[in-house]
């Protein structure tokens, strides 16, 4: 059978490394679509968590499906998030058709799209919201300033510090979440984009948003550690894939797929490549 045809894919928070990655579900999900684009928008591989030893051969063909799509055309730009901690070195490598990068603006229908991984506004959201609204300059100094207290706890050997990690699972997770849509949304209006796509924070979400400067659509593509989640752009529009409750569609089998249990690849079926905007 065919694959589903996709202009955009985005996926984040994949944890390739730890425990609670769902890598099975998400090979069935990449080997049922044929993206234009795949933006693997942070945390798709756990390096905090390497010490631990542990990545299976699931978490291993999930890598080698992301190398099998960009030799097949589809073009796949990796955001770095705050887990992933890929060296400046290998960033700066060229591969087919697989661009790193910390952040990225595109043309959707005449629409100025960002896509950010998040955590950048761990900082932001505790006294640097007037850094980040300075821009690309303000942009960047954030980038230093958390690269700089990385530095610092690692010497230490503390974990990064970031919010998120700190506030889940207690009651002020929910104001947590609301503060950082509203001051990812209010970032974009304030730089002129009309959508922003982030992940971090694992919580799915497509929604509308007024500010001052107008409308903003807020995307978030959730994780694949607790709610299996993607993003899904085609016929200009948005959509949330849920792997728990959404079909695969046309499921076309992957030579990897054959690695699998059969029975837990059925519970998991319970254009011109874009390129970002010049000078932002």
């Amino acid at each position: 059978m065919r694959k589903r045809k996709l202009e955009i894919a985005v996926i984040s928070d994949v944890h390739l490394g730890t425990h609670g990655c769902y890598a099975d579900n998400l090979l069935a999900y990449l080997s049922s679509i044929s993206p234009k684009t795949l933006i693997l928008n942070g945390d798709i591989l756990d390096t905090w968590d390497f010490k631990k030893s542990y990545f299976p051969p699931s978490h291993l063909n999930v890598i080698k499906k992301f190398i099998s799509m960009a030799s097949e055309g589809t073009v796949v730009y990796y955001l770095t998030g705050n887990h992933d901690n890929i060296p400046s070195s290998l960033r700066r490598t060229a591969f087919k058709n697989i661009i790193f990068c910390k952040r990225l603006v595109l043309n959707l229908n005449g629409k100025k799209t960002w896509f950010i991984h998040g955590a950048i506004f761990d900082l932001t959201l505790v006294d640097a919201k007037w850094i980040a609204k300075l821009g690309t300059l303000g942009f960047a100094l954030l980038l230093r300033v958390n690269k700089l207290v990385y530095r610092m706890l690692k010497r230490k050997k503390r974990d990064n510090y970031f919010l998120s990690g700190k506030v889940k699972g207690n009651k002020a997770w929910s104001k947590y979440i609301s503060d950082f849509e509203h001051t990812v949304t209010d970032l974009a209006a304030d730089n002129g984009y009309d959508c922003v796509v982030c992940g971090h924070i694992n919580e799915p979400k497509k929604e509308h948003r007024e500010t001052p400067q107008g409308n903003i659509l807020y995307l978030n593509s959730g994780d694949w550690v607790k709610n299996r989640t993607a993003l899904e752009y085609s016929f200009k529009r948005w959509k949330l894939y849920h792997n728990k409750t959404d079909k695969l569609g046309p499921f076309f089998v992957d030579p990897a797929l054959k690695q699998l249990d059969i029975n837990a690849i059925i519970s998991s079926m319970n254009s011109k490549p874009l390129a970002p905007i010049k000078g932002v």
